[in-house]
C-alpha cells in the first residue's frame, strides 16, 4: 500500500498543457474513501493517499476540494479490431471488438508498446491527442462496425474504471460484451465495482519475481491475487506474458509462472508472446520463434490445457490454434489474428468428442442479459443472480 502523499501540488500555470486539458475532462470518482483531510484512491494496487491538489502515481486521478476527480468523457484511441488482437482466443472467435482507451498508467514499463498513451503524462516525448466522446457515441460506433464486444485498453483501464463502467452501462443493453485489457494491479474494491459489467479480462503476468515487478512499478503478489479474484468472480480470464530475453525467460521463472496459472485453473489460456525492442528497452534482441516454443513447453508441463504462442504468425505452428484437450482435435485455426476455421459446436464443445471447451462462445440470450442487468443493478448486500 502506498501511504505517502503523492505527486506535487501544481498551479494551472505550472502544469503541463496536456494535464491542464485533461483536468477539464474529469468527473467525481467512485473508487475512493475519505481519510481525514486526505482521500484514499482505491482504483489500483498503489492505493495512493492524496492531500488536496495532489495526484496519484497514475497522474490522472487527483484530490480537488477534498474529493477525487477521475478521467471522464474522452478517448485517446478508438479502433475496431479482431477480438484475437486483445488477445482473447476463447471469446467469440473471429469477432470484432471496439477498443477504446484514455491516457495514463500506474506502471512505467521500459518496453511498453503503448507508451504514447500510457506514459503521456510522464514522458514529454509521448505527444498524444484525444477527443471528447460520449458512451452512446462509442456504443454506436461499435454497432456500426459490427463489433460484438467493447474493450477498455491502450492505457491502464483500472485507473479510468469509472469511465469504462459508464461505457459498459450503455454497451450491455445494446447486446455487447464488455472486457478489460489490464496489467492486473487491481484492488478488491475495483474488481467489485467492475464485476457486474465485465465478461472477460486479459491480464498481463509480466514476470514472476518481485524484483522484476518493482522495476516496472508494481508488485507480483497484487497481480497474482487479481488473477485469482477475477477467476473466483466468474469473469473469464486470459493471461499474457510478453517474453523479454534476459528479463523473464529463465527456466525457474517460467516454471513458477505457469504452475501458478495452473493452480488457479488449468483452463485459463496462457499466451506467451514475442517482444520487439521498443520505447526505452532497445538492447535485447527480439524474441525468436524458438524462444516462444521453448516457453510453451513450460506451460504444457505445468498442466495448462490452452497454451498459445503469439506475435510471430505462421512461425509457431500449431500453437496459434485451439485444440481439444480430450481428443486433440484442432477446433479453431488461426494465422495471427485471423481465424481460418472454427469447428466448435454452437455451445462451445468439441465437434468430434463432445468435450466442452471453456470460454465465451456466444452472446447471452435476451433472458440471460436481463438477469445480468438485474445482478448489475442490485443494491449492495443483496443477492445477485449469475448471467
Amino acid at each position: 500500500m502506498n501511504t505517502a502523499t503523492q505527486g506535487k501540488h501544481l498551479s494551472t500555470a505550472d502544469r503541463p498543457p496536456l494535464a491542464v486539458a485533461l483536468d477539464c475532462h474529469t468527473a467525481p470518482g467512485k473508487l475512493w474513501r475519505q481519510e481525514g483531510e486526505f482521500v484514499r484512491c482505491l482504483a489500483c494496487g498503489h492505493r495512493c493517499r492524496l492531500a488536496e491538489g495532489r495526484r496519484g502515481i497514475c497522474k490522472v486521478r487527483f484530490n480537488a476540494g477534498g474529493s477525487l476527480r477521475v478521467p471522464f468523457g474522452y478517448a485517446a484511441g478508438v479502433a475496431c479490431d479482431p477480438i484475437e488482437k486483445k488477445p482473447f482466443f476463447h471469446v467469440l472467435p473471429g469477432s470484432a471488438a471496439l477498443t477504446f482507451g484514455m491516457l495514463g498508467c500506474d506502471f512505467h514499463c521500459a518496453y511498453c508498446q503503448n507508451w504514447l498513451t500510457s506514459q503521456a503524462l510522464r514522458d514529454p516525448a509521448a505527444v498524444t491527442r484525444f477527443q471528447t466522446v460520449t458512451p452512446d457515441q462509442l456504443v454506436a460506433t461499435a454497432r456500426r462496425h459490427g463489433a460484438r464486444m467493447v474493450v477498455s485498453s491502450y492505457n491502464e483501464p483500472l485507473i479510468t474504471a469509472e469511465w469504462a463502467v459508464a461505457v459498459f452501462e450503455r454497451a450491455r443493453p445494446a447486446g455487447l460484451l464488455c472486457g478489460f485489457v489490464s496489467n492486473g494491479n487491481a484492488t478488491p474494491e475495483a474488481l467489485d465495482f467492475l464485476a457486474p459489467w465485465l465478461a472477460a479480462c486479459k491480464v498481463d503476468l509480466k514476470c514472476f519475481t518481485e524484483a522484476g515487478y518493482r522495476a516496472l512499478g508494481g508488485r507480483l503478489g497484487t497481480v497474482k491475487e487479481t488473477i485469482r479474484a477475477l477467476h473466483d468472480r466468474g469473469i473469464w480470464v486470459e493471461v499474457v506474458t510478453l517474453l523479454v530475453p534476459g528479463f523473464n525467460d529463465e527456466d525457474a521463472e517460467l516454471t513458477g509462472l505457469t504452475e501458478f496459472i495452473a493452480s488457479v485453473s488449468p483452463d485459463i489460456p496462457w499466451h506467451v508472446t514475442a517482444f520487439h525492442p521498443d520505447y526505452k528497452l532497445t538492447e535485447p534482441a527480439a524474441t525468436r520463434a524458438s524462444d516462444l516454443l521453448r516457453a510453451v513447453e513450460f506451460g504444457v508441463e505445468a498442466g495448462l490445457r490452452f497454451v498459445y504462442a503469439g506475435n510471430l504468425p505462421g512461425q509457431v505452428v500449431p500453437w496459434e490454434d485451439t485444440r481439444c484437450p480430450g481428443c486433440g482435435e484442432t477446433l479453431v485455426e488461426r494465422h495471427g489474428f485471423r481465424v481460418s476455421a472454427n469447428r466448435l459446436t454452437d455451445h462451445g464443445a468439441c465437434h468430434r468428442c463432445g468435450r466442452p471447451i471453456p470460454g465465451i462462445w456466444r452472446l447471452p440470450s435476451t433472458s440471460e442479459e436481463k438477469l445480468a442487468a438485474t445482478a448489475a443493478t442490485a443494491p449492495a448486500g443483496s443477492e445477485r443472480g449469475q448471467a
